[in-house]
């Protein structure tokens, strides 16, 4: 019987995987442990994820910038548009 541990090892490509899938939805328990563990132990993962986080804020920032009100600029009443 192989240790209980190895359920949470995952490869990079994996841990990639679900880096992108985490866009999308949120991760069930082993996968997110799983996750957390291999960002503490690889060096390109943790990399690979950042830029994944600067996508998102740049594709945040695109979708406002193009004249569309931001969801603050909706909240905030008598606001010149």
């Amino acid at each position: 019987m192989k240790p209980r541990i190895t359920l949470l090892r995952r490869t990079c490509r994996e841990a990639a995987a679900l880096l992108v899938a985490r866009e999308d939805r949120a991760l069930n328990l082993p996968d997110h442990v799983a996750l957390k563990l291999h960002l503490m132990a690889c060096d390109a993962c943790p990399k690979f994820e950042n830029q994944l986080l600067t996508l998102r804020a740049a594709m945040k920032q695109w979708r406002y910038d193009g004249g569309a009100e931001s969801p603050a600029d909706a909240a905030t009443p008598g606001k010149p548009r």
